[in-house]
């Protein structure tokens, strides 16, 4: 990478930052904005192509275990048959359809190459569905189909685009030796993650260390995925895998290392994925010179048509998929129609598809049109499908307020629970000190049992909504409001002292970490 470049990635990442920034405080779908910004100033900029080994090997095992680590294995296990179906069954068929669509549409293409384009644009990436569905508030076990689909899906499709290549470029290829390779790639993907998962595990028990624990997190999707990648195995499962053992293992952690993890990850999240957004707009020029010998009408019939079959087989494909197998198991729960609508338009389209297309070698007869129907497909199902979704689930009514109010519920009964057992153990370690506590020592234990006290009515006054009867301000409201202003007025005088040069710098920065740490249990 020269210097120019390097400049255009931070330029690029500067602007992606800002507008993202933008989305937020608006509170507008980030990525969709972004998809909107590339293509606006992509002519007015100089040409950035997409680099298919920086997505690959750089942008996406980050993404990948964040997501992994912050999702449930045991609701994934909930969902394994349908996110089997979504990720492995739904993939294969997009590609077979799409594949046999481009055939028919250009004959001239190879086969090979059809399938190849079926298989790049079969994997839906679900972060701009998921970040509308969480704020719109779609149900958990709808948000976990999609995120477990995002995890698997883009092993089988990456596979499945390996073995089309080949066939494209002229190695021989039969479906015994593609279904070997697929089933190869998953299990060593499978065997690799949990052989580096129990690795690592045994190296954070040995640690204790927040900083050494976090900086391990960070290159730990990078080695599970050129460990897989080597071998020739799936890098996707791999990291996937590693993400949900540690996660499931988080509570093992000392508090630092959980403190300190969620912020390195939001940050990382929040970070590459505002690129990589960017970089997808930014593609539209390079895209389009490359396929300038089609008239602009050829080029929108084929566009169109692939966006259509990609749409319509999901659509296709969900409904039996969500009710045939539940036919064959009675008592199954169904899903309302609503949420098999909601999941079947959630096919937004990403840059692991993008990357794929622009890894197309060069000799692959149609690599431009490919290229060019893939950005368009990415295009259509993120302007198309992601503008109109946060409206489609307000049509159809889909919340989570049910769900939300049996959290609330669990979580007031696991605090009262939780007091309970902390308060026994607190009366057992006074009684193990003997004697009558002295006038100081029982004033620690009145803040102790207050404080236990304060926490679990707060976990019953959000059950309630968060007001007392009369719309009253609750008491724990009252607290934490009263006690933020005494934070700021606390912090106000470390400053003061500190410009006096009667406080080091070093000294004020280790209080105001004291008392943003209280603060940060008072929002919670």
């Amino acid at each position: 990478m020269n210097a120019t470049t390097g400049l255009q990635l931070l330029l690029v990442a500067g602007g992606a930052v800002a507008v993202a920034a933008v989305a937020r405080r608006r509170g507008w779908p980030a990525p969709l904005l972004l998809v909107a910004a590339g293509l606006i100033v992509s002519p007015v900029v100089p040409a950035i192509p997409l680099d298919p080994e920086l997505v690959l090997f750089v942008f996406l095992p980050p993404l990948l275990y964040s997501a992994a680590l912050d999702s449930s294995y045991l609701r994934l296990r909930d969902v394994w048959r349908p996110v089997a179906l979504l990720s492995v069954g739904l993939v294969l068929v997009t590609t077979a359809a799409v594949g046999m669509a481009v055939h028919l549409l250009l004959p001239e293409l190879p086969l090979a190459a059809a399938f190849a384009l079926g298989a790049i644009v079969a994997p839906p990436d679900a972060v701009a569905a998921i970040a509308v569905g969480r704020r719109l508030g779609l149900p958990r076990r709808t948000l976990t189909i999609l995120v477990g689909e995002s995890l698997f899906n883009d092993a089988t499709a990456l596979t499945a685009y390996r073995v089309a290549i080949g066939a494209a470029t002229g190695a021989t290829v039969d479906l015994a030796m593609a279904a070997g390779e697929f089933v190869y790639a998953a299990a060593a993907g499978v065997g690799i993650g949990l052989a580096l998962a129990l690795a690592f595990a045994w190296v954070f028990r040995h640690t204790r260390d927040s900083l050494v624990e976090n900086t391990l997190m960070l290159l730990i999707p990078f080695a599970a995925y050129l460990a897989a990648e080597s071998v020739h195995a799936s890098g996707v499962i791999s990291v996937v895998i590693v993400g949900l053992y540690l996660g499931n293992q988080m509570h093992l952690r000392g508090f630092g290392t959980r403190l300190v993890s969620a912020s390195v990850w939001k940050v990382t999240d929040f970070f590459l994925e505002t690129i990589v957004f960017a970089l997808i707009g930014l593609q539209l020029v390079t895209v389009v010179r490359g396929v300038g010998g089609y008239g602009a009408a050829e080029l929108a019939l084929y566009a169109g048509v692939v966006f259509l079959v990609t749409v319509l087989v999901r659509f296709a494909w969900m409904f039996p998929a969500a009710y045939v197998p539940r036919l064959l198991r009675r008592g199954d729960d169904r899903p309302a129609p609503a949420q098999v609508v909601i999941v079947s338009w959630a096919g937004m389209r990403g840059v692991v598809s993008l990357a794929a297309a622009f890894a197309i070698p060069d000799d692959v007869p149609g690599r431009p049109m490919l290229l060019f129907l893939t950005f368009t497909t990415v295009i259509g199902t993120l302007l198309v499908q992601g503008l109109s979704f946060p409206a489609l689930i307000r049509r159809l009514r889909v919340s989570s307020e049910e769900e939300r109010y049996q959290d609330l519920l669990a979580e007031a009964n696991a605090q009262q629970a939780a007091l309970t057992a902390g308060l026994e153990r607190l009366d057992r370690a006074v009684e193990a000190e003997g004697g009558e506590p002295d006038e100081i020592q029982k004033q620690v234990i009145d803040q102790l049992k207050e404080k236990s006290w304060r926490r679990s009515l707060t976990a019953w006054e959000r059950l309630g909504g968060g007001t007392a009867q009369g719309g009253a301000e609750t008491p724990s409201a009252l607290y934490r409001r009263l006690r933020r202003d005494m934070l700021r007025a606390e912090r106000e005088v470390f400053v003061r002292l500190r410009d006096e040069r009667s406080l080091d710098d070093e000294v004020m920065r280790e209080v105001m970490a004291q008392l943003d740490f209280e603060e940060a249990i008072l929002d919670r």
